[in-house]
């Protein structure tokens, strides 16, 4: 059962996001077969100026869920900030730039970055945070993703149209609604170089000369490369994936003492809605309860897409209170994780 000590719920909500780009008008500018990216079912992706970095965008959803919330910056007891992509700078911590960015003078900061698992993992961290921290009453969780199309091209990486979005929760001490029930992950460390860059890091931080994000190779390539060709590992790969999620969806459940059963509605990650609505198939839960409509408006926005998707739902009315909705899905590690929240 949740710890009683732990009740902590989400008071507000707030988005920004790039500008809405048409994916049929610009897939041809990405990739040679922009067929290929149609056929995933995406319409529309959100691409930020030039100009707009991830902690503009982070700034921006945080000061949208303050307003909302009717809480001023200078309130909160600690700022995490969940990224999913390549930092601003490098020896730079992005959530003391934020902190900074919204006039806080002193505060607890905490930076994830466990890829698009940090949407979901966060909720635990803020709970684990203001478990220790009895006199933490309020926090701002912040997501963002802000592609570096220098280091990735948006329709080449995996069956998704990568994204720029942020969303920020205000979590509040004893909020009666959306209320954080459990969260479980686990990490299979053999595919952790699945989808990684073999440079811009220490042991290469140089591209190779004459290398450029929409003419290198495909994020297939890669994973081809890890599974030395064979469809038949792949497949299995393929297959643990699903029930991985099932199992990491359960270990949730169980720790909140109810069954998958009685979860009311899924929200994976901005997949492309065939493959949403096999996972919901998979878990026994209707597709319609999931976000496989929202994701073709969206494009995937890393750590934010749960987030986002949560608050449309929430918006739309689609949510009922009581009911219990599952944040789950898969990231760099590679990690399954869920949390689940009761609205």
């Amino acid at each position: 059962m949740p710890d009683p000590t732990v009740d902590i719920g989400i008071a507000s909500l707030g988005f920004a996001f790039g500008d809405d780009q048409d994916v049929a008008a610009t897939a041809g500018e990405y990739v040679p077969d922009p067929e290929r990216v149609l056929k995933w079912g995406y319409r529309t992706f959100h691409r930020a100026a030039d100009d707009v970095h991830a902690t503009d965008l982070a700034a921006a959803a945080a000061r949208q869920a303050l307003e909302r919330a009717g809480t001023d910056a200078r309130a909160l007891d600690l700022v995490v900030l969940a990224t999913s992509d390549m930092p601003e700078y490098s020896y730079w911590d992005s959530a003391a730039a934020l902190a900074d960015r919204l006039g806080i003078e002193r505060t607890h900061t905490l930076l994830l970055n466990e890829g698009c698992a940090s949407g979901i993992n966060g909720l635990f961290y803020v709970a684990a945070a203001m478990a220790m921290r009895p006199e933490t009453d309020t926090a701002l969780f912040a997501v963002v993703n802000r592609v570096s199309e220098f280091h990735r091209n948006r329709m080449n990486v995996f069956n998704s149209v990568l994204s720029d979005g942020a969303a920020a929760a205000v979590i509040r001490r004893g909020h009666p609604a959306n209320r954080w029930l459990a969260s479980e992950s686990f990490t299979v460390p053999r595919y952790n170089d699945l989808i990684s860059l073999e440079f811009g890091g220490a042991v290469r931080p140089l591209p190779p000369d004459g290398w450029s994000s929409r003419t290198a190779p495909s994020g297939y390539d890669k994973i081809n490369e890890h599974f030395d060709n064979d469809s038949a590992r792949l497949r299995r790969f393929l297959g643990e994936r699903v029930d991985h999620i099932r199992e990491v969806i359960d270990a949730a459940c169980a720790r909140a003492g109810i069954t998958r059963g009685d979860v009311d509605h899924v929200i994976y990650t901005n997949d492309s809605p065939a493959s949403i609505t096999a996972i919901a198939k998979a878990l026994d839960h209707p597709p319609h309860r999931t976000n496989a409509e929202l994701s073709p408006e969206h494009g995937h926005m890393g750590a934010a897409d749960q987030l986002v998707s949560l608050g449309v739902h929430l918006e739309r009315g689609d949510l009922r209170p009581g009911d219990v909705v599952a944040l789950c899905g898969i990231s760099t590690g590679m990690q399954w994780c869920c949390t689940l929240l009761r609205i």
